[in-house]
């Protein structure tokens, strides 16, 4: 970099100063401790402060606009839950860290095998874990370990084993049938979960998001999408 007023740091000949050269610089003597500092010191320091301080804004700007960002992000689209309890075993497990989507249901409404995050009804402080199995519009019907849909006539048992093992049952005698805006969840470990069956169908205002994206633990990590019936 090239600084101003180089003549500066240079004490020219002076015939009564017989005790100075032409070489000797301002503050460059053990013996002259009084002598001010030269400009380009000066300049020197001046530089190195405005370098730190034009690092410091940038690395302020780059913290400023990814809060800007992230945090929207963060609070009103993706939301980070941790699984507690076992009522999805065996495709979700306690300590579970999972990312739910919360935007995707204002445009679209939730499917069957979506796995929802949602306020429990009786208290929505809290926050329960579940998979849709019942859309508005239709009956479910639980009896001797099955599930069956029917809508506008038409009767279909639901078909699990995409996610379930062969072995599991679904106990309960129930039969209701879902209004407008209602859904009926269960848990996937179905003798252990609190769900629709104990409680009630869940009203879509209740549903939080869907879980779309497993972090941890790293062997599970992956996205998390709908089975197909």
């Amino acid at each position: 970099m090239e600084y101003k007023n180089l003549d500066n740091n240079i004490v020219r000949k002076d015939s009564f100063s017989p005790g100075f050269n032409s070489t000797d610089k301002l503050g460059g003597s053990g013996n002259n401790k009084n002598q001010p500092e030269s400009n380009q010191d000066n300049d020197k320091k001046s530089f190195f402060t405005s370098e730190k301080s034009a690092f410091a804004w940038e690395f302020v700007k780059i913290i400023i606009i990814a809060a800007i960002i992230v945090l929207p992000i963060r609070y009103f689209i993706f939301q980070p839950f941790i699984v507690k309890g076992d009522s999805m075993i065996p495709n979700f497990h306690e300590n579970n860290y999972l990312i739910v989507d919360e935007v995707s249901y204002r445009f679209v409404a939730p499917e069957r095998g979506d796995v929802i995050v949602l306020k429990y009804p009786l208290d929505t402080t809290q926050r329960f874990i579940k998979r849709v199995i019942g859309l508005p519009g239709e009956t479910v019907k639980i009896k001797n370990g099955k599930i069956t849909i029917t809508k506008d006539g038409k009767s279909t048992v639901l078909e699990e084993t995409t996610y379930l093992p062969n072995s599991v049952s679904t106990d309960g005698d129930i039969n209701v049938v879902l209004k407008d805006n209602a859904y009926f969840v269960l848990g996937d470990n179905r003798p252990f979960s609190y769900d629709s069956r104990r409680w009630g169908v869940l009203p879509k205002e209740d549903i939080v998001g869907r879980v779309i994206f497993r972090v941890f633990p790293f062997a599970g990590m992956g996205l998390i999408s709908a089975p197909s019936y």
